[in-house]
This record gives C-alpha cells, sequence and structure tokens, in this order.
C-alpha cells in the first residue's frame, strides 16, 4: 500500500465518519467534548473531582455515540471518561419541524 493509498483511506474514513454524525446527531441532547473524543450522548452526568490536590473530572454518558474513526461500534449504552483537561458540555438545541408549507415547498 502507497502513502497515497493510505491517505486516501484515511481521507474516505473520516468523510464516513462525518457523514455518520451528520445523520445521528438529531438523535441526541447533548455533545460533550473532552481532550481525546468527541461524544453525542441523551444524558450526562459530570462531576469535578479531585484526589492528592489534584483536581480532574469524571464524566458519565448514557446512550452515546463515540466520534472515533478507528472504533467499529460508535454506539455504546455507557461510556466514562476520566480526565485532568476540561471537559465542554453543550445541551443541543432541538429544530421544529415545520410541516406547515412555509418550509418551501410548492403547493
Amino acid at each position: 500500500m502507497s502513502a497515497e493509498d493510505l491517505e486516501n483511506y484515511e481521507t474516505d474514513a473520516e468523510l464516513a465518519l462525518y457523514r455518520e454524525y451528520r445523520d445521528v446527531v438529531g438523535l441526541f441532547s447533548y455533545v460533550v467534548e473532552t481532550e481525546r473524543r468527541f461524544y453525542l450522548a441523551n444524558q450526562v452526568d459530570l462531576q469535578v473531582r479531585s484526589a492528592a490536590g489534584e483536581v480532574y473530572f469524571e464524566v458519565s454518558l448514557a446512550d452515546a455515540w463515540v466520534w472515533d474513526v478507528y472504533r467499529s461500534a460508535r454506539f455504546v449504552k455507557s461510556v466514562r471518561v476520566v480526565t485532568f483537561k476540561d471537559v465542554n458540555v453543550e445541551e443541543l438545541a432541538k429544530a421544529e419541524l415545520d410541516l406547515g408549507g412555509s418550509a418551501g415547498f410548492a403547493r
């Protein structure tokens, strides 16, 4: 396998991952970003902990999707993440479904 073949494979895998994200993002309520991973989840519990003078974060996710191009199974029932870096948790806005004709459909 040439370097170009490997680069094309990685590009195709990343594009497939982005398309999967685009297809599933509407199924989730939260976006969680850690220093190593990006998650979509429907339940998030973020706890700030300390031990031996060090502060760390423990994040528990339920009903989650993991942004990881190398995982074969990205949907997981539960995830527990422990990190010493910041954790960003955002609630996703649910788009309202408008079927009343103002969506630009011709009548």
